[in-house]
């Protein structure tokens, strides 16, 4: 791993894998998707446990994605995820997207999605990512923007969580309002096209509520931000149980709502 690279904040407690498991082509990917065409050669920065891989690998075969994570462990639950859906156009490789093992225009499409609000110098990677990527293909990279989420009802114990969140995440050297920020480090990168764009995600039916509270729940006193927030001393375990008791409240409210809102840009290479 490159002296540059973030600890990741969340690691890999199975409350992570549970919402990075939700991911999809449409509901996370939805920008890209008109840029992908068959034949194609995708490069997928930040597979997580893969789930959102096979759909690109889906959309672009028989063409072919190379999924690539700093760990192997990841890359193993990826591998089995693709595995399980009968295709063979995926390819796993343990990388750091501060400098990739790779040549210079090899890919038609360098995709990374939520991973740049983790890596130490995002900047970096896009040039990267940039320097991947053949003439005229596309770069695309989708974060999320902590500051800018919105619930309701308002419940202290949110409030409380996200503060918590954006110290740890900063701390592990990551910036976790980064979809405000996609265009200028792509600009800062290098890039003179980018199209810019923003999408949320939403959770309010009863469903979704006890869906997204339950792991955010869980994950508050089970994952490695929990671990790391106690051994920072930035809370304690009592604390996090609170934080968790807060999550259940706003998953049983009957008026619950939550928006998550996302930085998108396409930059042309």
């Amino acid at each position: 791993m490159s002296e540059r690279s973030a600890t990741y904040v969340h690691g890999h407690h199975e409350s992570v894998l549970r919402s990075h498991r939700w991911r999809t082509a449409e509901n996370s990917a939805a920008y890209l998707l008109p840029s992908l065409t068959p034949g194609q050669r995708l490069l997928d920065v930040g597979c997580g446990p893969g789930t959102l891989t096979a759909d690109l690998a889906d959309r672009v075969a028989p063409g072919t994605v190379t999924a690539i994570e700093p760990t192997a462990d990841v890359l193993e639950i990826a591998a089995e995820e693709v595995s399980r859906r009968g295709l063979t156009n995926v390819d796993f490789v343990v990388a750091d997207v501060h400098a990739l093992a790779f040549a210079d225009d090899e890919f038609d499409v360098v995709h990374a999605h939520q991973v740049l609000q983790h890596v130490a110098d995002p900047v970096q990677a896009l040039r990267e990512m940039r320097r991947v990527c053949r003439p005229g293909g596309v770069v695309a990279a989708r974060d999320s923007d902590y500051a800018a989420f919105a619930w309701y009802p308002r419940v202290p114990e949110l409030d409380e969580w996200l503060d918590l969140y954006r110290t740890v995440a900063r701390a592990n050297g990551g910036e976790p309002d980064a979809g405000r920020r996609l265009l200028s480090w792509a600009q800062a990168a290098g890039f003179d096209d980018v199209r810019p764009s923003a999408s949320v995600w939403c959770f309010a039916t009863p469903e979704d509520r006890a869906w997204w509270g339950g792991m955010w729940a869980d994950r508050i006193v089970e994952s490695a931000v929990a671990r790391q927030a106690v051994e920072m001393g930035v809370a304690t375990e009592a604390d996090l149980r609170r934080l968790s008791d807060g999550w259940r409240t706003w998953a049983g409210a009957p008026d619950g709502w939550l928006v998550i809102p996302h930085g998108e840009v396409i930059c042309r290479a």
